[in-house]
């Protein structure tokens, strides 16, 4: 009897086990994943995050004011804390979920993942690290993935192990080592992957320039202009479906009305009679002309302004399938247009600057010759070599609407467009300069992070990152 009772508990024992992993068991989770299902889901949460709402709409593009706030402004008037979701999303969604899959990809062994999986998610990894990076400043890199309280690296760290990353990344790419499937924005193309490699070289080589001209030089000398994005077709961008897969910008106005274009870049785009007006902004249902909203004003002066008297964003952002640029044939003729003012490498800056202001007429379907050569000829679209910055930076501000992630970065680096924040904005006068840390590191990585705001500054909107030395 004994022997029996104790089988019967064995038994018991086994089926409950069995029985709670069952329950234990996400249905809906992949217990193995695959290169292919982590890569379109990076790319897809990727895109998101920064067309999206809380990276976008509700503060960078604010800061660079494409866009404005007419009702429920306060984040136009950068009334954010350390626990607001305009500044962690960034942070949560980058770590959490975007560097975490890419790890993934990069970990399998190599039947489960080739060399080209490998070398684009190295890539995107290094893009999203890049965002962190020009958004927070110094930030965990070197350690993640290592540790649970990993250290914060120096943005210059970060800056120059990104440009050996995407070295790395370039030369695991060959057709030769086998096919991509799950990429839905090059299509498996890994020639354009490895173009998207080097322009972001490009990118970040500026970005470090004002710091350290030598290897900001070096790098950019070591390029081939061939084997950079080099037509609008190549642009690095994800294109969205139908619903529940639209754009996110146009999934917020199915059921909010709450943004209109900034009177910052309507007043310019008027005063620079700017084709690509009637692009960026739609006209108000009660005026036959583009009218912005004021950006950083109070609750009742912005909404005084009236929904019906304001330009909504362009009808072309809030389609469901736009794309959402993120690195395009423009940015990289400006770049390269900077490249030889800074005498980095040989060529005509003036012709590259002319060709980038094309490839963002091109891009909004702007095609006509005589209309982009009438633009061009206009004294203050003209190239100014005594003052690169300016007219490069004007320009660039321009062809970069609707990408508040990049033009945020760009404004601070180049310092043109030369803006004003809102009257009734708190910080003083100033434009915000970077976000907040998230307050939950203060918790989760309480010594990293007390090192990195005693070596960076105080960690204020206002404090500028090592890049932005003016």
């Amino acid at each position: 009897m004994r022997n029996i009772i104790l089988i019967f508990v064995a038994l018991a024992a086994f089926s409950c086990t069995d029985q709670l992993n069952e329950i234990n068991a996400n249905p809906n989770a992949t217990e193995k994943p695959q290169a292919a299902y982590l890569l379109t889901g990076v790319e897809k949460q990727g895109a998101d995050l920064y067309w999206g709402t809380y990276y976008n709409l509700s503060s960078t593009l604010l800061f660079v004011q494409h866009w404005a706030r007419i009702q429920y402004p306060e984040p136009d008037r950068y009334e954010f804390s350390n626990t607001s979701a305009e500044l962690t999303t960034l942070w949560n969604t980058g770590y959490a979920t975007l560097v975490t899959d890419l790890n993934t990809i990069i970990a399998f062994p190599n039947e489960e993942a080739n060399s080209n999986y490998k070398g684009i998610a190295q890539i995107l990894r290094s893009w999203v690290f890049l965002l962190l990076t020009d958004t927070y400043g110094d930030i965990p890199y070197s350690e993640v993935g290592k540790t649970l309280v990993p250290k914060y690296d120096k943005q210059q760290d970060v800056y120059t192990g990104l440009l050996d990353e995407l070295s790395q990344a370039a030369a695991l790419l060959d057709a030769s080592n086998g096919s991509i499937s799950g990429d839905v924005i090059y299509k498996g193309d890994v020639a354009k992957w490895g173009k998207l490699a080097h322009s972001l070289r490009l990118r970040i080589a500026l970005r470090i320039a004002d710091r350290d001209d030598n290897l900001a030089k070096q790098t950019i000398a070591s390029l081939n202009v061939a084997d950079l994005i080099a037509s609008n077709d190549e642009t690095f961008q994800f294109t969205f479906g139908s619903s529940p897969q639209h754009n996110p910008q146009s999934a917020h106005f199915d059921t909010r009305d709450d943004y209109r274009i900034s009177k910052t870049i309507v007043d310019k785009l008027i005063t620079l009679n700017d084709p690509r007006l009637p692009v960026y902004a739609q006209l108000p249902s009660d005026t036959s002309v583009y009218i912005g909203a004021g950006n950083g004003l109070s609750n009742s002066a912005a909404q005084n302004q009236g929904l019906s008297k304001t330009s909504l964003p362009g009808a072309y952002f809030l389609q469901p399938n736009a794309p959402a640029v993120i690195y395009s044939y423009s940015e990289v003729l400006f770049n390269l247009a900077e490249a030889v003012a800074r005498t980095y490498i040989s060529g005509n800056a003036e012709d590259y600057y002319k060709q980038a202001i094309t490839a963002s007429l091109n891009q909004f379907k702007i095609t006509n010759a005589t209309d982009i050569n009438t633009y061009l000829a206009q004294p203050s679209v003209q190239y100014d070599a005594a003052n690169y910055k300016r007219a490069i930076g004007e320009q660039k501000w321009i062809a970069l609407f609707g990408q508040g992630p990049e033009a945020f970065t760009e404004l601070r680096r180049l310092d043109y467009p030369q803006l004003t924040a809102g009257p009734a904005s708190v910080l003083e006068g100033k434009i915000p300069v970077r976000f907040f840390y998230p307050g939950t590191e203060q918790s989760l990585n309480k010594d990293n992070h007390a090192a990195a705001v005693a070596s960076q500054g105080v960690d204020l909107l206002t404090t500028k990152l090592w890049f932005d030395v003016n």
